[in-house]
């Protein structure tokens, strides 16, 4: 009897196969998720750079009564 029971541990080819199709399945539905995500992301951070840069340049121009020649980036 207990020789019967423990062969009976672990999955089968089956159960295993249903689970790594279920995975791909959750994957490719994720996966463009993801890239929509990450190009709003980059939208997001140009428009603060576009944003900051505004400032910045306003921000000279307050004090200098003209705007820059040059804008430089070190």
């Amino acid at each position: 009897m207990l020789k019967r029971l423990s062969s009976k541990k672990g999955f089968t080819l089956i159960e295993l196969l249903i689970v790594v199709a279920i995975i791909g399945i959750l994957a490719a539905i994720a996966i463009p998720q993801f890239s929509a995500y990450r190009a709003k992301a980059y939208n997001s951070a140009a428009n603060s750079d576009v944003k900051n840069t505004k400032t910045g340049m306003e921000a000279y121009m307050a004090d200098n009564q003209e705007y820059p020649i040059n804008v430089l980036y070190q």
